[in-house]
């Protein structure tokens, strides 16, 4: 039986696009996330005299999700069963959506007081790779991706942007499931084979392997690099501009 051949950052050179996860990969809107998570779930859960909401449960329940799959997989972790209600819920009605709803305010009102801006090293990375003619999109299950881009200043990079809006419009399954990486690399014309997943969710890169893509690249902000490996990333790196040498035709330039 033949060896597969182990995929490493000079697969790189093969590929065309690149399709970034947002949150934690782009942009520290990771941070102000756990922030919004942890406003929404303290109170909640302790009022319901379970288990108090740690930073662990981010990662292990939420991270990398659609907002309404991370508070039903949050809620299911602690044994308390609400009905999913829908997205026209208020962020005070007692439901899946109405909690998701309650959360999303809490981000926005986050970002307003904060603001964003990109990582330095994905910045570095994301501009060496347009210098390079790869075709950039971005992957999020953030309602608030294009709102995050335009006041981290990089929305006018991304031709494509396939977030939780367009992936509720369209019906396309969350991550795990592929079906949103997938749609960005069909709206470049390509395949999955073609592109390469950069993403620090475990959830993220077990969607980078589900679809088969060329490279899975994980960034690890927190989930852990054998937790990253485990579920299909090929190559994990603290910061992408470990990368940036393995581009064709690299450059050095930062703005």
């Amino acid at each position: 039986m033949t060896t597969p051949t182990r995929r490493t950052p000079a697969r790189l050179a093969d590929t065309r696009a690149l399709l970034f996860d947002l949150d934690g990969v782009l942009t520290p809107t990771a941070d102000v996330h756990m922030r919004a998570w942890s406003r929404l779930f303290t109170p909640y859960l302790e009022a319901h005299g379970v288990a108090p909401y740690t930073e662990a449960d981010y990662f292990a329940y939420i991270d990398g999700k659609p907002r309404y799959d991370g508070v039903r997989s949050l809620l299911e972790s602690r044994g308390i069963d609400l009905p999913q209600g829908t997205p026209d819920d208020g962020p005070d009605d007692d439901t899946v959506c109405g909690l998701g709803n309650r959360k999303n305010a809490e981000f926005t009102a986050e970002l307003d007081e904060h603001g964003v801006e990109p990582y330095p090293g994905s910045l570095r990375f994301l501009t060496a790779a347009i210098d390079a003619g790869f075709h950039v999109a971005v992957v999020s299950s953030s309602a608030n991706a294009v709102s995050v881009l335009r006041t981290a200043g990089i929305l006018d990079r991304f031709t494509v942007v396939v977030d939780g809006l367009v992936a509720r419009q369209d019906g396309l399954a969350g991550k795990p499931a592929p079906d949103t990486y997938l749609d960005a690399a069909g709206r470049f014309g390509l395949t999955a084979a073609e592109c390469v997943v950069v993403e620090d969710a475990t959830s993220g890169v077990e969607a980078g392997r589900n679809g088969a893509f060329g490279l899975v690249v994980g960034v690890d902000r927190g989930a852990g690099a054998d937790a990253l490996r485990e579920h299909g990333a090929d190559v994990v790196v603290t910061d992408l501009a470990d990368l940036v040498a393995d581009l064709p035709h690299a450059t050095t330039s930062t703005t």
